[in-house]
């Protein structure tokens, strides 16, 4: 009785655990929700309000308010570009350590040029304005390096990939058409067949092939029609003559011929 006491207070230990896990997590990600929201929001306001300030107001401030947008439109098209592509190809992750040192360097920068946006002495800015507008040139070719840098990678991925789709697509498209290659391969012994042997001849002259050539002599004809692999030519026709007994070739292992008697 006490065992199953302690295992239904270590399960209902267990459940208010867990229960309040899932609550601090939900808690957590609905609090991050909300403040992307709100960072979002504040950004777009921030972005809207330097192009209005941009377009609408000249002099040092709108120089001011140009330089700011250029700067963070590009800063953020490469950090969405290398998040992007990180997640498909990990060799980016070097490229998005680099990101990270340079927006350390343009929010310096985005700070500095928001500060003298509220400075009173426009003289002083406007002679800063040289040396500003270089450092926010470099900054964002850096940006604009690494953000293009990205995208001709996963270009040239995305390329190779369709070259190899491509062949192996054309492979199956033959083998689904394979009556076309069987219809092919009688032709081709049919022209074969049609040039003859002659033509296989002129072929192996061409190519080099050196021919024995015939002995002088007695049997050159006979030895030019075999080393060319044709037939050999039949022998003239004899004469019908009975033949001498007393010519023949007399072996060992034949008997000697009995004389003839007369009674």
């Amino acid at each position: 009785m006490e065992a199953a006491i302690t295992i239904l207070a270590l399960l209902f230990v267990a459940f208010i655990a867990l229960g309040v896990y899932a609550t601090v997590k939900a808690v957590g990600a609905a609090k991050r929700g909300v403040d992307r929201t709100i960072t979002q929001a504040r950004r777009t306001v921030e972005d809207t309000t330097l192009r209005a300030k941009s377009f609408g107001q000249t002099g040092v401030a709108g120089e001011l308010a140009q330089l700011r947008l250029a700067l963070r439109t590009s800063m953020r098209a490469t950090q969405d570009a290398l998040h992007a592509g990180v997640a498909e190809d990990s060799s980016l992750a070097e490229s998005v350590g680099l990101f990270r040192r340079l927006s350390a360097h343009g929010l310096e920068l985005d700070d500095e040029l928001k500060r003298l946006e509220r400075e009173p002495d426009g003289a002083t800015v406007a002679a800063l304005l040289p040396q500003l507008k270089e450092r926010m040139q470099r900054i964002t070719h850096s940006a604009d390096s690494l953000r293009w840098a990205a995208r001709d990678r996963a270009r040239q991925f995305a390329d190779d990939d369709l070259d190899a789709l491509n062949a192996q697509i054309d492979i199956e498209a033959g083998a689904l058409r394979h009556w076309t290659v069987e219809e092919q391969r009688p032709q081709q012994a049919s022209g074969a067949a049609s040039q003859g042997p002659g033509a296989g001849a002129g072929r192996a002259h061409d190519a080099g092939v050196d021919w024995p050539e015939p002995t002088a002599g007695a049997g050159s004809s006979s030895t030019a029609d075999e080393s060319w692999g044709g037939p050999a030519r039949e022998e003239a026709p004899q004469a019908i003559t009975a033949p001498d007994p007393h010519l023949r070739t007399r072996y060992p292992w034949q008997k000697a011929a009995r004389p003839e008697t007369t009674n």
